[in-house]
């Protein structure tokens, strides 16, 4: 990284002396300043009453307020502070123009903020939710997009539905094509997940229910979209962090993440001589509604600090990497792989 006009100008022992008395160097004043201005989602501060809280590269003080969601998937609306899902400062380019995509889990979290960032960039998009449990979200999410959708683009489409069988997964599909004619990225990202302290908790039924929901959803989706997927479209899988490090207390959680690791590289191989790129994003610590679905609320207040950088990371700093995986100017010589916004976790994977 080039930090085009920071000139080192210190001269004498009395400048060093100057800034050992606690005065802030120019050098660090005008870094912070270049920092600032090229990554201001870092540096932004959203504020509620009585809270602010700011966002950081690194350094600890994050903390969210201690809470707790009865139910899975989780919602976003009921979060505090909500999920960043936009970043106003994002640059779209047409990456994606023309493309239709569909986002299972597009509600909220990661597939939101994956949602707005592809129809920003001009991309038709569907996605999935599960009805009741995420009906605001899912039309808050709908809403949205329609107002930011590029004028090529034709209106997004939410579509309710269980996704841990194959004919709920073959009618979504149905449903895209008769709507727009062809898919041409398919971001499989719907999960759920429980804490256990022991695999003798894992009963047969809840194994199932995790896997049906995490990996056998995105086998059905894919087997079905295949048919309507040409040269030159990507697929891209949620795995996670928890594949390649473990994670004790989301142990059935972390099997199917492991799976789908598994299966992108498998998928990529058997894909390559059609033209159609597989890959994956593996995020950290993500502030989204699994969360304090998921977790105790003491648990919930300090989530992410445990990553070098000592915070949680935000969906719009995940929803990034799923265009550069999407877009063909970008990544046609990448399939097989899996990208790793973590927060500075090292997984050599």
């Amino acid at each position: 990284m080039c930090f085009h006009g920071l000139a080192l100008n210190v001269e004498g022992a009395s400048r060093a002396a100057f800034y050992q008395l606690g005065h802030s160097s120019p050098i660090k004043t005008q870094l912070r300043s270049y920092r600032k201005s090229q990554f201001p989602a870092i540096f932004r501060v959203s504020q509620r009453p009585n809270r602010v809280f700011v966002r950081m590269a690194s350094g600890g003080g994050q903390e969210f307020p201690p809470q707790k969601q009865d139910a899975q998937p989780g919602k976003e609306h009921a979060m505090d502070p909500t999920p960043q899902f936009t970043n106003p400062d994002y640059k779209p380019s047409n990456k994606l123009q023309g493309k239709v995509a569909v986002v299972t889990g597009g509600d909220s979290g990661i597939g939101r903020a994956v949602c707005h960032i592809f129809v920003i960039e001009g991309a038709t998009v569907a996605f999935t939710y599960v009805k009741a449990h995420e009906d605001k979200d899912a039309n808050d999410t709908l809403q949205m997009l329609k107002k930011h959708k590029t004028a090529d683009a034709k209106d997004p489409i939410a579509i309710p539905v269980d996704l841990g069988f194959d004919e709920n997964c073959k009618r979504v599909v149905d449903e895209v094509v008769n709507a727009f004619g062809r898919i041409d990225i398919l971001v499989n990202n719907a999960a759920e997940q429980y804490e256990c302290s022991s695999v003798e908790e894992i009963d047969e039924q809840r194994l199932e229910r995790v896997f049906r929901t995490n990996i056998f959803s995105y086998f059905f989706m894919t087997r079905h979209a295949l048919k309507h997927m040409k040269e030159g479209s990507s697929i891209i899988n949620t795995t996670s962090v928890n594949a390649y490090k473990g994670n004790s207390k989301l142990l059935d959680y972390t099997a199917t993440k492991g799976a789908i690791v598994a299966f992108i590289r498998g998928l990529a191989l058997q894909l390559a001589s059609r033209g159609i790129r597989v890959n994956g994003v593996a995020p950290g610590p993500i502030w989204t509604p699994l969360i304090p679905a998921s977790f105790k609320e003491e648990e919930v207040a300090n989530f992410g600090k445990q990553v070098p950088m000592q915070r949680a990371g935000q969906p719009v700093e995940v929803a990034p990497s799923y265009v550069f995986l999407a877009c063909n100017h970008c990544s046609s010589y990448i399939t097989g792989q899996v990208l790793h916004p973590n927060g500075g976790v090292i997984v050599n994977g």
